[in-house]
């Protein structure tokens, strides 16, 4: 497993390798499907599925240290590969990739005072785990959560009349209201929390909110979508 040049020691140092391990692991299990599914030969001895710290994941044995430096991912995610439905045994790998990185999380935070702690798995709970990217299935909303009613200044939506819209300049005096209720919002693509004074744009299938960089969309190209899809939900659609 790679290990971090420096172990990473604030909740913001451990968000951010969570976030880059994790994005890793989505990338193996929702992106690379066909190349992570070949690796995965249940003719070859117990593999590990890694999600490294640069957003690379890796399918290699176990490292031979014991006790390892951080928490090992589950063993031997190869041997079901042919035993069940393809969709069940990613479904599988993903919840178990859910649980290494929680270890690998708290592990790193076991120095980490209570609020601290509480913190940390508040950023980590704003992100949708492995399992419910793979799986398609969109997390349970709460009542904080941003809705189409109330949109802070420098996101984009769509109004009813299809043009995409930003929010007015003459709603400053909510603007401050609107940020403070925004200010956990992350973007679903890098994990970065939400910022005023950049362009973000939510998806009208799934709610999710991403930078307009993440995903490559700026707000004169937003201002021609009549409707927009973020990433996974386009590939959600193109499978089927």
């Amino acid at each position: 497993m790679e290990i971090p040049s420096t172990t990473p020691k604030t909740v913001e140092e451990i968000f951010k390798d969570y976030t880059a391990r994790r994005a890793a692991l989505v990338r193996a299990l929702a992106h690379d499907v066909d190349e992570f599914y070949g690796l995965c030969d249940p003719d070859k001895e117990n593999l590990c599925l890694y999600g490294h710290p640069n957003e690379t994941w890796e399918v290699v044995l176990p490292v031979e240290e014991v006790p390892p430096e951080l928490p090992e991912p589950a063993l031997g995610i190869n041997f079901a590969r042919d035993g069940m439905n393809r969709k069940d045994w990613l479904s599988l790998v993903a919840v178990h990739s859910d649980s290494w990185l929680l270890s690998v999380a708290f592990y790193l935070g076991a120095r980490l005072n209570r609020n601290e702690r509480k913190r940390l798995f508040s950023l980590m709970n704003d992100l949708p785990t492995v399992f419910e990217v793979v799986t398609e299935r969109k997390p349970a909303k709460e009542k904080h959560s941003v809705d189409s009613g109330s949109r802070s200044q420098g996101s984009a939506k769509r109004s009813n009349d299809g043009q995409v819209k930003s929010n007015p300049k003459h709603a400053e005096q909510s603007c401050e209201e609107d940020v403070d209720e925004h200010s956990e919002t992350l973007c679903g693509s890098c994990g970065e929390n939400y910022s005023a004074d950049e362009f973000w744009i939510g998806c009208d299938i799934c709610e999710r909110w991403y930078h307009g960089k993440c995903v490559r969309i700026t707000p004169a190209k937003a201002d021609s979508i009549k409707q927009y899809k973020c990433p996974s939900c386009s590939m959600k659609k193109g499978r089927q």
